[in-house]
C-alpha cells in the first residue's frame, strides 16, 4: 500500500521547529537504515524529556517516513495547535471515555494504510532515577499483533541533558547531542495468532522494552539494571510505608 504523503501541516509545522532544533542540538543519528521505506509500521520509543518529542520528530521526518503520534485529545480541540494535530494526521487519545478505544482503533486504520505510527511504550516520561526505560504499556504491543506490521526500536539521549525531566529551564550550554540509535524489528512472531490475554501482551510488551533498552545501553556505553523500574510497584510500596508509618505514629501516640 502507498505510504501517506508528508503534506502541508507536517511541511509547515518542520519549518517552524527544525531552525531551533538545529541551533539548540546537534545530531548524532544512526540507524535509518532501520526504517521501513513503505509499508505501515509502528516506532517503539523512549521518553526522558519534554523536548524529546521534537527531537524524535525531527529524526524522523528527515528519513521521509513522518510520524503519527498518540497524544491527548485536547490538543485537538482549539485554535492553531488543533489545528496543527488534526492537520499532521496525529491521533487523539481520549482517556477516561467512551471513545478510549478509538486511539487503539485508529492507530491500526493507520498501519493498514502504510503509514508510521509513534508509541512512548512507557506512557510519560520515565521515573527511572538514571533515565532508563521502565515498564511499558501494552498499546504498542495490541496494535503489533493486530497488524503484524513491523516494530522498530528506536533510542534517544540527549534531550534530556539539554531540559531534564521535570525541569523548568533548560541547560543550554554548552551545546548538547541528540543521539539516536534505530535497531532492527523487534521478532513478536511467536505471539503471533495467540488469543490476548494480559499475560501475552505483558511478555510482548517486555521484548519490545528490551529492543529499546539494548539501543539506549549502545548510545551511553553502559548497561541498564536488570531490574527495570516499575512505576506501580513504587507506589504499592510507598503506600505500604506510609502505612507502616502512620501506625508506628498512633502506637506511639497511645503510648503517651
Amino acid at each position: 500500500m502507498p505510504r501517506r504523503r508528508i503534506g502541508f501541516w507536517y511541511r509547515f509545522a518542520a519549518v517552524l521547529c527544525k531552525p531551533p532544533l538545529v541551533v539548540l542540538l546537534k545530531r548524532d543519528w544512526r540507524g535509518m537504515e532501520n526504517i521501513p521505506a513503505e509499508v505501515g509500521f509502528i516506532t517503539v520509543v523512549n521518553h526522558n524529556s519534554h523536548v524529546d518529542p521534537f527531537a524524535y520528530a525531527h529524526y524522523q521526518y528527515n528519513t521521509g517516513r513522518v510520524p503519527r503520534f498518540l497524544a491527548k485529545s485536547g490538543l485537538f480541540k482549539k485554535g492553531f495547535v488543533g489545528a496543527a494535530m488534526r492537520g499532521t494526521g496525529q491521533i487523539p487519545v481520549y482517556r477516561e471515555s467512551t471513545d478510549a478505544l478509538s486511539a487503539f482503533r485508529a492507530a491500526i486504520d493507520a498501519v493498514e494504510r502504510g503509514e508510521c505510527v509513534a508509541f512512548y511504550p512507557e506512557g510519560t516520561l520515565t521515573r527511572d532515577p538514571a533515565g532508563w526505560p521502565m515498564t511499558g504499556k501494552t498499546g504498542a504491543a495490541r496494535v503489533a499483533l493486530q497488524t503484524k506490521c513491523p516494530v522498530i526500536p528506536v533510542a534517544q539521549w540527549g534531550a534530556n541533558e539539554l531540559l531534564p525531566p521535570y525541569a523548568k529551564k533548560p541547560n543550554l550550554l554548552p551545546r548538547k547531542t541528540h543521539h539516536v540509535r534505530t535497531g532492527p524489528p523487534v521478532d513478536l512472531t511467536r505471539f503471533y495468532d495467540k488469543e490476548m490475554t494480559p499475560e501475552l501482551l505483558k511478555e510482548a510488551t517486555e521484548v519490545i522494552m528490551a529492543a529499546i533498552t539494548r539501543q539506549l545501553e549502545e548510545i551511553r556505553g553502559a548497561k541498564a539494571p536488570e531490574r527495570r523500574y516499575d512505576p506501580r510497584e513504587v507506589r504499592i510500596e510507598q503506600r505500604r510505608r506510609s502505612a507502616q508509618q502512620e501506625k508506628a505514629r498512633q502506637k506511639e501516640g497511645q503510648g503517651q
